[in-house]
C-alpha cells in the first residue's frame, strides 16, 4: 500500500509540473503580446522556481536504497566541553526539527537529557515521513560550532563539537519466507490430563528450522491446525531474529563511530568573526548560519546524496583536515 501510494503521488506531480510548464509557458505568450511585463515577470519567476523544485525531485529520485523510504530516527549528542557543546547540541536539534516541519514531515520526542545549566547532553527523536531517512542518512557526523560564546564573561571566540547520529526505522512488512529444505517436521502424541482427554494420534506437531535451530511446537487436537500454529510461531522467531541482527549491526556501527573532535567533523557553522556554514565534504557553502540553523538545509542533503551514490568518497578526509 505504501509502494502503491508513493507511485501515485509521483505520477501525480508529474501531471502537476506539466500543467504548471504549461501555464507559465502560456502567460509568457499572452504577456508579451499584450507588453505587460509584469505578467512576463511573473511567469518567469513561475519557471524558475518550478525549476529548483525539479531539482529536488531528481535528487529524490536517488534515494532508493532500501531503507530510505523508512522514518528516521535522529540522535543528539554533545561532544566535551561542558555547556559550550550542550548549548550547540540544543541548537542543532532545533535544526532538525525545524527542516523536518519546513519539509512536511512530523516529530516525536523519544527521549531528551537536558544539560547542567543550558542545552541538552543528549536527545532522540523521531522524524515521521516518506524518504525521512534517505534524506537525513548523509547528516550523521559532527558538525563544528565557532562562536562567541554567550557563557563567556570576557567573550572569547570558542569551538564546540556534537555529533549526529541518523538511523532508519526497521520496516515491519516485512515476509518472512521459509524454503521446506530448510525445516523438519515432526509429530508426536501430545499428553493429556489422561481419560477421555488423552490424544491417542500423532497430532501435535514439532518443526526445526535447521539453520537456526529454533524449535517451535503446537498440540492442539487438529495436527492441520498445529502445522499452522507451529509455523506462524516460526517465522515470528526468524523475524525476531532478523530484527536483532538489524538492531546489533546498528549499534555495532554507532559504537564505532569516531570521536566527537577536531578532524572527524563533517560540516562546520562559523557564526564569528565571519559568518559562514561549510559542508567539508562536498564544499557546499551558505553565508546565512541563521536561515541553515533555522532549517534551510536542503542544499547541503542534496549535494551529500549526489556525492554519496557517484561514490565521491576520495579527498574527504584531506578537505575536512585542510579546513579545520
Amino acid at each position: 500500500m505504501r509502494e502503491r501510494q508513493h507511485l501515485e503521488k509521483s505520477i501525480s506531480a508529474i501531471a502537476s509540473i506539466e500543467s504548471e510548464l504549461a501555464d507559465h509557458l502560456a502567460m509568457i505568450e499572452l504577456g508579451e503580446e499584450e507588453e505587460e511585463e509584469s505578467v512576463v515577470r511573473e511567469a518567469e519567476d513561475g519557471l524558475k522556481a518550478l525549476h529548483d523544485d525539479l531539482g529536488r525531485r531528481q535528487v529524490a529520485a536517488l534515494l532508493s536504497g532500501e531503507s530510505d523510504g523508512n522514518d528516521a530516527y535522529l540522535e543528539v549528542h554533545a561532544g566535551a566541553g561542558g555547556t559550550e557543546s550542550q548549548d550547540w547540541a540544543a541548537m542543532l536539534l532545533r535544526m532538525y526539527v525545524r527542516w523536518a516541519e519546513q519539509n512536511g514531515y512530523k516529530v516525536e520526542v523519544q527521549y531528551e537529557s537536558a544539560g547542567e545549566e543550558a542545552g541538552i547532553k543528549s536527545a532522540t527523536i523521531l522524524i515521521k515521513g516518506e524518504n525521512a531517512y534517505g534524506w537525513l542518512k548523509t547528516e550523521s557526523g559532527v558538525h563544528r560550532l565557532v562562536r562567541i560564546s554567550p557563557f563567556d564573561s570576557q567573550a572569547r571566540r570558542h569551538t564546540s563539537f556534537s555529533s549526529v547520529w541518523v538511523y532508519p526505522v526497521i520496516d515491519d512488512n516485512i515476509e518472512i519466507e521459509i524454503p521446506e529444505k530448510d525445516i523438519r517436521i515432526d509429530t508426536f502424541r501430545s499428553s493429556g490430563a489422561g481419560g477421555q482427554h488423552v490424544n491417542t494420534t500423532d497430532s501435535a506437531v514439532r518443526i526445526t528450522h535447521l539453520p537456526t535451530g529454533i524449535v517451535v511446537t503446537s498440540s492442539e487436537k487438529s495436527q492441520h491446525q498445529n502445522r499452522a500454529n507451529a509455523m506462524r510461531a516460526l517465522r515470528a522467531r526468524l523475524y525476531d531474529l532478523e530484527m536483532k541482527k538489524r538492531q546489533e549491526s546498528i549499534q555495532a556501527e554507532h559504537e564505532a563511530k569516531s570521536e566527537i573532535g577536531w578532524g572527524h567533523q563533517i560540516r562546520s557553522y562559523v557564526l564569528q568573526p565571519y559568518q559562514l556554514v561549510k559542508d567539508l565534504r562536498t564544499g557546499v557553502e551558505s553565508s546565512s548560519p541563521d536561515a541553515v540553523l533555522d532549517g534551510d538545509l536542503n542544499a547541503f542533503m542534496e549535494a551529500a546524496l549526489v556525492r554519496q551514490v557517484q561514490g565521491g568518497e576520495g579527498g574527504a578526509a584531506e578537505e575536512a583536515q585542510s579546513s579545520a
